[in-house]
């Protein structure tokens, strides 16, 4: 066997001193429950700054609302509201987490107001101040994606597949849409919510017009669901594109508020093809929309005309040989200035690009970190600061398991580290760009969140949270880099079991999943791994993780190197994980376990039985068994599709190795998953019978893709029996 090098041991930390007396074990049920809430490291909820001002705000303790102050460093309470007297807002808050306490801005000198998730919480910030809640308007029980310009306008919203703005200025609502076929939807997002879509309304800068995705599915296949929560089961029908077949059609509306007019935008022939990243001009005459084949390998940046929806002129064009992934809209530098900021892997990371608005590319303002003069991944765009001089981003420096927070000057691209400490930071930025709040976690370090100017000056200490784990007896975590085939670092993770002994040999659970978008390993609290790994390390076994090529941050060629061939390269370097593994005297060679969900059960299905021998047992959830039963836009972007591709189809689907699995398999799903469809493990399963292959199957009734709520308590610890058990 071919001995792998370790190239370097990035991090050995013991997070918690086993001690005399700590002996304390997380319970399953913490693992699963407590994770987020009590075991997770304390932050400051609802932390953001006050528009329009250098100040911030939080909610200490449920029910006080802190006002701190960049400039004179202080954190006032805003008054003594006990309680009882803000615990009706607070659960408003807490009912909307898309609006949660979203300061609109101060009305007086005296007042303050924030949103909740039904009005307006007023408060008072005199000693004796009270507080008062004003009423959002009344909008309809069933109305849906509500969406406005600011706090105090007009409100879009859908009903069934209808669109509709309550008029602030005539009280009422007005509808948009009248499409009485409800497989024609509007005001929704589209393309089943790739390419950066999260909604499907846009207001301009005014307010005076509202842009809108209508979306076709009449041509689309229906897809039945199962609700067996009903006596009988009633099938609920939904739209699922698959693979290689008939897509939905998408068009763009625009609705002028002063004169009720409604136009198309004419984007053209095919009309399968994906319209995205909409954006509008800062004057109001034009709206800006990608559009991508549906091959996925060519863009188009196009401008339209507002009045009419003609087609004005393409500002630019990206190609690539394999697909291209346009996630976020353009942003304008200034109203005047005709300068715009563009994200694109086009040089090989995700860098931002300055344009203007003949299409002509001025320059990289993201290309290099300056202390290591690496390329930068950059993974947000916070914005800019008042006069527009700086750009402030988040980025991976090449090759790495951190995040950074950065600046960089507009007029030259030259780039500035701003963050200071090891792990992962995330930046919030005061709105004229002079301070930020810097929140940074790492495996040793739970949360920080300080107060920085934008010079990278630290100012004032906000939140160092202690260690939530502190009373737990826990194991030791190890994040180091093994060599795939082709020479590339690849980030891995280990846990080492509690009380290790390395005269002993442990059993091993690798929990996997492998596919795009997707980093498990960060320098961030627990190494960004599930509290669930750590209760496995504690029940006797060695747990281990790898970020093999194809998954995300790491550069366009490290995530390409899958394409048109999902499972392949992917298995190569799972495999490099386990020659690894074995190298270890600890490591029990016939004992290996897999754990993996969605991709993840795709990877830990295709390890069972591509390469059946090396894993006893394993629980695969929610798997992709074959990408032709998968949805349109992510399978053809790495697929292409199954008639262009029918090679890599093949190879890829796991029906064609059910009789090679060798140990034992479970395999779980979600009656209602309309992710990975249910049919799919179905199928697996029958395939299974006419095969004579034995193999685990469970259900949870009326779950979706993931099993969530006090179900998952029962499924994490179905899991751990069944490995517990074979292993």
């Amino acid at each position: 066997m071919k001995k792998i090098l370790v190239l370097t041991i990035l991090y050995l930390l013991i997070y918690s001193v086993q001690s005399f007396g700590q002996d304390k074990l997380l319970t399953l049920e913490e693992t699963v429950i407590k994770q987020r809430t009590s075991l997770a490291p304390k932050k400051l909820n609802q932390l953001q700054w006050i528009k329009g001002s250098n100040q911030y705000v939080f909610v200490q303790d449920d029910k006080q609302i802190m006002i701190g102050d960049a400039v004179k460093l202080s954190e006032p309470l805003v008054n003594g509201i006990n309680k009882v007297e803000i615990d009706k807002e607070l659960l408003a808050f807490k009912q909307d987490t898309s609006k949660s306490f979203l300061t609109i801005k101060s009305i007086t000198n005296d007042e303050y107001q924030f949103k909740a998730a039904k009005g307006i919480l007023v408060i008072a910030r005199t000693p004796r101040g009270k507080t008062h809640f004003i009423q959002d308007p009344l909008l309809p029980d069933n109305a849906e994606n509500k969406d406005n310009k600011n706090e105090q306008s007009n409100i879009a919203y859908t009903i069934d597949n209808n669109l509709y703005i309550f008029r602030s200025d005539r009280t009422k609502s007005v509808q948009i849409s009248k499409d009485k076929d409800i497989n024609i939807v509007n005001g929704k997002s589209v393309h089943r919510e790739e390419f950066g879509i999260i909604k499907g309304t846009f207001w301009s800068p005014t307010g005076d017009f509202l842009a809108f995705y209508r979306m076709d599915q009449t041509m689309v296949t229906d897809y039945s669901i199962l609700d067996l929560m009903k006596q009988p089961a009633v099938a609920r029908n939904i739209k699922y594109p698959m693979a290689g077949a008939k897509s939905h059609e998408v068009t763009i509306g625009i609705y002028k508020l002063s004169s009720g007019k409604l136009i198309y935008l004419h984007t053209g022939l095919p009309k399968e093809q994906y319209l995205t990243n909409v954006c509008w001009s800062p004057d109001e005459k034009f709206i800006y929309v990608a559009i991508l084949n549906r091959d996925q390998n060519e863009m188009q940046f196009n401008q339209y005309d507002v009045k009419t929806g003609n087609y004005v002129k393409t500002l630019f064009q990206e190609k690539d040989n394999e697909y291209v992934q346009p996630l976020n809209p353009m942003d304008f530098l200034k109203d005047d200035s005709g300068l715009f900021i563009w994200q694109s892997k086009r040089d090989g990371f995700n860098n931002v690009y300055l344009y203007n608005t003949d299409g002509q590319v001025q320059r990289n303002l993201t290309a290099k970190d300056p202390v290591t003069g690496f390329p930068l991944e950059v993974t947000s765009v916070y914005g800019f600061d008042k006069e527009r001089k700086f750009l402030f981003f988040q980025a991976v420096p090449k090759d790495n398991i951190i995040r950074n927070v950065y600046k960089s000057e507009i007029s030259n691209g030259k780039v500035s580290l701003l963050s200071r400490e090891e792990g992962v930071n995330s930046g919030q930025f005061s709105d004229d760009g002079k301070f930020y709040l810097n929140s940074v976690s790492s495996i040793k370090a739970p949360k920080n969140i300080d107060l920085y100017n934008t010079d990278g000056q630290k100012l004032k200490n906000l939140l160092t949270a202690d260690n939530p784990l502190k009373d737990y007896k826990m194991p030791v975590t190890e994040i180091f880099t093994i060599k795939a085939e082709d020479g590339t670092s690849l980030f891995c993770r280990l846990i080492k079991p509690i009380d290790f002994d390395p005269l002993k040999k442990y059993p091993v659970m690798v929990y996997v999943y492998g596919g795009p978008n997707i980093q498990l390993i960060t320098n961030s609290w627990l190494g960004n791994g599930d509290m669930f790994l750590q209760y496995m390390a504690q029940k006797g076994f060695v747990v281990f993780t790898l970020d093999n090529r194809g998954t995300a941050n790491r550069g366009i060629e490290f995530e390409q190197s899958t394409f048109r061939q999902l499972g392949t390269v992917e298995i190569n370097d799972q495999l490099k994980g386990v020659e690894y593994l074995k190298t270890l005297t600890f490591v029990d060679k016939d004992r290996l376990g897999l754990f993996g969900w969605s991709y993840g059960g795709f990877m830990t299905t295709s390890l069972m039985t591509r390469t059946p021998g090396i894993f006893k047992a394993a629980v695969a959830g929610g798997p992709v068994i074959d990408w032709g039963y998968y949805e349109v836009m992510y399978t053809e972007r790495y697929m292409d599709t199954p008639q262009t591709n029918p090679d890599g189809y093949k190879k890829a689907n796991l029906f064609n190795y059910v009789s090679d699995l060798k140990g034992n398999l479970l395999m779980i799903h979600g009656t209602s998953d309309d992710v990975v469809v249910w049919q799919q493990s179905l199928l697996y399963q029958k395939a299974a019978v006419e095969k004579g292959i034995q193999l685990d199957y469970y259900v949870y009734p009326g779950h979706f893709h993931n099993v969530l709520g006090k179900d998952r308590v029962h499924l994490m610890k179905k899991v751990s029996d069944y490995l517990i058990e074979h292993l």
